[in-house]
């Protein structure tokens, strides 16, 4: 016979290093769950502490504090039954590293005290899988079941057990539990075998583009492999580990025992979902709804919603953009128009003899129709003033005198810098908030920015989509979001180009070096694959013909290349970059908004070591020479 419970899942905006904050809100929603006769009451994984918190997991004050806040979540689960994250502590034991024993742990309070699993060690669930991949660096910090069954001496099956509750017996897992596909062990499958009513997986899962079509598919099939219903909550805001910024959509959602999504809360947005849980049960419930697909509109999102929530973190109240007359800072200007008064946002364009009167009068334009702010400042007389101090002079050392020389390659990179470093610092600062970094990912995977310039300011919030990614943000701006032309049809239209030299002239068609539509695919696989596709591949998949279908390009390789020497120039000058001087770049580069699969920063951790071809790559390359 089947039972209903009476669930509420609550979608919750987890503040990181904030437990007393997060507490409040987590207290405030169960005292209204009581009013509304909720029976189980669930909150995100790492609901008290937040999650990506770096080192603030070693100070032992931090430890108290969210110990003591998940006691006041115990004290108030008097008539219901409340499930939240926080981090559990053995203060007599220790971890490998020699401090105090932390885990990821999932709280069960119920009558004013923790419930265990059955036959457990602690009065909490432990989380099993540790995720040491991409931003998550688990095992530096937490001990896990597995560890723990080896220094108990005990199967790791007989601690993973369900949880006896008033709601029935819970299969509680956390996040990277129910994601076993690559582990040795699937808590899922233990717990199945233990008779659960139905599984409850708390995740504090950051947003990636397309993970929710994978984690729908995965959970699904959990589901029916069980043939328990399966609760997934996911908290909502942002969280980062310094150089890289995450957002989290949330997303939560119920599956039946069939493995059909019933019940979905809206992403990127705090939110209840109440839910009558038939418990016993393994058949479908009501019709299943509509899982999202990600498209434009999600990124598009994801990337302002990740700016407004890291602008309050930071308090940033006013933003100056750097307005070239393209598109990726016609983009960056729209996006934070969609969250900041015209009042609070400024565009300053600073032409050069080598800007083109189009692109000047693009960014005047864009300005217009925002209505914000826009000022107009000049640089050439500074780069001459640099070019007369540095050019010619003397340095002297104690066996003789060299002269310094200043070539108009190098005084690219001079008006790059002192667009950046002098100009947009100096506008930000007497306008009273910060300028930004308008890079995208296709820049900087090959380093196409300059260090201190371009590469400058205090957020690149379009650094995790290729080029081609900003072309269609923009358009969606304009068609979806702001439904007018507000970015110009001429940034769309005009060649991509720095505009540092007559070699740049956008009015004569000429750019960039990089073919973006080609560039864009090549550099995902480098970067994007989980295995990572090296220049070894790239030639072997050329003598295939197969190349464009692995790395997704349109178009014909061949027809870009017409040599193979020329092409393998190319790969060979780009990945130069990439594992060269890009890396130093990437380092020193402003954090980075994380919304597809490796993001600059944590999530694609690199080592300055030069770059490098293997030797089956070298035979390769002679057998296409």
């Amino acid at each position: 016979m089947s039972s209903i419970v009476q669930i509420r899942l609550v979608q919750m905006e987890v503040l990181p290093g904030r437990p007393r904050e997060n507490t409040a809100k987590i207290l405030s929603a169960v005292e209204s769950a009581k009013k509304d006769g909720v029976g189980l009451l669930v909150f995100p994984e790492m609901a008290i502490p937040g999650y990506l918190l770096g080192d603030e997991w070693e100070r032992g004050a931090f430890l108290r504090e969210c110990e003591a806040c998940g006691e006041k979540v115990k004290d108030a689960s008097i008539g219901l039954t409340v499930m939240f994250g926080n981090v559990g502590l053995d203060w007599q034991r220790k971890n490998e590293d020699g401090r105090v024993r932390k885990y990821n742990a999932l709280f069960v309070a119920e009558s004013g005290r923790f419930v265990g699993p059955e036959g457990g060690p602690y009065p909490f669930v432990i989380k099993t899988l540790m995720p040491n991949y991409r931003e998550f660096d688990d095992s530096r910090h937490f001990y896990d079941t597995r560890k723990l069954s080896a220094e108990l001496g005990r199967n790791l099956a007989d601690l993973i057990a369900p949880v006896p509750t008033a709601s029935g017996r819970i299969g509680a897992v956390l996040c990277e539990d129910s994601w076993d596909m690559d582990y040795a062990v699937s808590p899922l499958q233990v717990l199945g075998g233990k008779g659960v009513d139905f599984v409850v997986n708390a995740s504090c899962s950051p947003f990636t583009f397309n993970k929710n079509n994978k984690r729908n598919r995965v959970f699904a099939a959990a589901a029916r492999r069980l043939q328990r219903p399966l609760v997934y909550v996911n908290n909502v805001g942002i969280q980062n580990n310094g150089k890289t910024v995450f957002t989290f959509d949330g997303a939560s959602c119920i599956y039946d025992g069939q493995g059909n999504p019933v019940e979905t809360l809206a992403p990127f947005a705090e939110g209840v979902m109440d839910f009558a849980l038939p418990v016993g049960g393994t058949g479908a419930v009501a019709v299943p709804s509509v899982v999202r697909e990600d498209d434009t509109a999600v990124l598009y999102e994801a990337i302002r919603y990740g700016t407004e929530k890291f602008m309050k973190a930071c308090g940033v109240e006013r933003v100056v953009v750097g307005a070239s007359g393209g598109i990726d800072s016609a983009v960056v200007a729209a996006i934070y128009s969609r969250i900041l008064p015209p009042d609070r946002l400024l565009l300053v364009n600073m032409p050069s003899r080598f800007n083109s009167p189009t692109t000047i009068n693009l960014a005047r334009e864009l300005a217009k129709n925002l209505g914000c702010g826009y000022i107009e400042i000049p640089i050439e007389d500074s780069v001459k003033l640099t070019r007369a101090q540095v050019d010619g002079v003397e340095a002297r050392w104690p066996d003789g005198v060299k002269r310094l020389a200043l070539t108009d390659f190098l005084l690219e990179n001079v008006q790059a810098r002192d667009r950046s470093s002098r100009v947009l610092a100096a506008v930000a600062a007497s306008f009273g908030g910060v300028f930004t970094c308008n890079a995208n990912k296709s820049e900087m995977t090959v380093g196409y920015t300059t260090l201190y310039g371009d590469l400058g300011g205090w957020l690149a919030n379009l650094a995790d989509l290729w080029k081609g990614e900003v072309y269609a943000i923009g358009r969606h701006l304009n068609d979806k979001v702001l439904g007018r032309a507000v970015i110009p049809e001429g940034s769309f239209a005009i060649v991509p180009s720095a505009e540092l030299s007559s070699a740049q002239a956008v009015d004569e068609g000429k750019g960039d070096p990089l073919i973006y539509p080609y560039h864009d695919c090549l550099f995902r696989a480098w970067v994007e694959d989980w295995n990572r596709v090296t220049p070894e591949e790239i030639l072997e998949w050329y003598l295939e013909d197969t190349l464009e279908s692995h790395i997704g390009y349109p178009g014909k390789v061949k027809e870009l290349f017409p040599t193979p020497r020329q092409f393998i120039a190319d790969l060979e000058r780009w990945w130069n970059h990439y594992q060269g001087l890009g890396i130093a770049k990437r380092i020193q580069a402003p954090p980075v908004l994380a919304v597809k699969r490796r993001a600059y920063g944590f999530d694609h951790r690199e080592s300055q070591m030069g770059p490098r071809y293997t030797s089956r790559y070298e035979d390769l390359k002679r057998r296409v020479l």
